[in-house]
């Protein structure tokens, strides 16, 4: 008997979690793309759509390599304070994998007009009282080209660059040995020109292939600095201490930027928003470990910004 109730009590959980959760899919020309609509109960709340960071980063922060389930602990601690959130998988990774294109075609501006649809689509929805948009990393500077068309109550930037791609590239090569440094120093600055680069050391080919050139130079013509001084919506930019790939200097500049922003370090919070030692080493464990909870007030902070 007590087999059997403990067996409902996970049926009944599992249904209340599955009810509370849409899968919504959006249409494009080249194929699907997928993403999670997290409702609380609680009627007319606030909708926070969630854009991962760079690389093959699917709706809940993670790759095929490193598990840390960042942005789902960010939908689901909003959540419990009755706030609506829809996360997605960007173009070509995991259930948006038929809508992805040859890497050779793929340029940054996908990205930003994949947002503008969704929050055409999801705007429309009234169930909700306002809209906001939160970028992650390299889905900050997506996040804040997006609010200037589609124009969301409130903007928030999570551990996003307030440099360029390519100073942000030099900087974070620069922690490289010198020798790598050397090699992609030439690269970058074809890359600034527009050109491509047919011969890549093999070393950093991963970083500098041929068929993600075009990619990154598409890239390389925004300034975050520049981008977030055109967002009119309330800005919060959120950055963490002992993050190894954004720093805080990128964050002071962010606000400097925009009049109507409010900053806010937390101390002791990584790239991925767990707790983490500044050691590089220590630091990057985290990446894989997704039972490791969001730094503590992190959610806090969020959701007094959406709802004041």
């Amino acid at each position: 008997m007590k087999h059997t109730s403990t067996l409902l009590c996970f049926l009944f959980a599992t249904i209340f979690t599955l009810a509370q959760e849409e899968i919504i899919v959006l249409e494009t020309p080249t194929g699907n793309i997928e993403g999670t609509l997290l409702v609380p109960s609680k009627e007319h709340s606030p909708l926070v759509l969630i854009i991962a960071g760079s690389g093959p980063t699917d709706r809940d922060g993670n790759n095929i390599s490193l598990q840390n389930n960042s942005l789902k602990m960010i939908a689901q601690g909003l959540y419990m304070n009755d706030i609506a959130s829809f996360r997605f998988d960007k173009r070509g990774i995991s259930r948006s994998a038929a809508a992805g294109m040859s890497e050779e075609d793929l340029r940054f501006e996908h990205y930003i007009e994949d947002v503008q649809q969704w929050c055409s689509l999801l705007k429309e929805d009234s169930r909700f009282s306002s809209f906001i948009i939160l970028g992650h990393s390299e889905g900050s500077l997506i996040g804040m080209i997006a609010s200037q068309t589609v124009s969301p109550d409130k903007f928030i930037s999570l551990a996003g660059p307030g440099f360029s791609m390519q100073a942000t590239l030099r900087r974070q090569l620069a922690d490289q040995p010198v020798y790598i440094l050397s090699m992609s120093l030439p690269i970058i600055e074809q890359l600034e020109k527009g050109k491509t680069v047919d011969s890549v050391p093999p070393l950093i080919n991963m970083l500098f292939r041929p068929s993600i050139q075009p990619y990154l130079i598409s890239t390389f013509k925004y300034d975050p600095v520049i981008e977030i001084s055109k967002v009119q919506s309330p800005v919060l930019i959120v950055q963490g201490t002992t993050d190894i790939q954004i720093q805080v200097e990128d964050a002071k500049k962010l606000a400097a930027a925009n009049s109507n922003s409010e900053l806010v370090i937390i101390e002791g919070m990584n790239h991925i928003l767990k707790e983490a030692d500044a050691n590089r080493f220590l630091n990057l464990r985290t990446y894989g470990d997704p039972n490791l909870e969001l730094k503590q007030g992190l959610v806090e902070k969020i959701t007094k910004f959406i709802v004041e």
